[in-house]
């Protein structure tokens, strides 16, 4: 789990203007380890990038990375906001 949440930030960080506003919750449900990434509401569009692509990259890095559990891990971005 530290694994997956320590590669997303590491790969996210450097995108984004604000690094500082970057957080990353870990929700775990009977099928899924939900990593709900929250960024500044002006790097939104830096981490989704033109056509999705740089999410889409994001993802498919994220969804390759060997587990323990044995649950498919899924990243989400929230708006600011839709936290709880």
């Amino acid at each position: 789990m530290t694994d997956v949440k320590e590669l997303v930030l590491t790969i996210v960080r450097p995108l984004v203007s604000h690094p500082d506003k970057v957080s990353l919750d870990v929700v775990e449900s009977d099928r899924f380890m939900e990593y709900n990434l929250s960024v500044d509401p002006s790097d939104i569009g830096r981490i989704i990038g033109k056509q999705g692509r740089v999410i889409k990259a994001i993802r498919t890095l994220v969804y390759n990375v060997r587990t323990k559990e044995p649950k498919k891990v899924r990243l989400n971005i929230l708006e600011e906001g839709a936290q709880s």
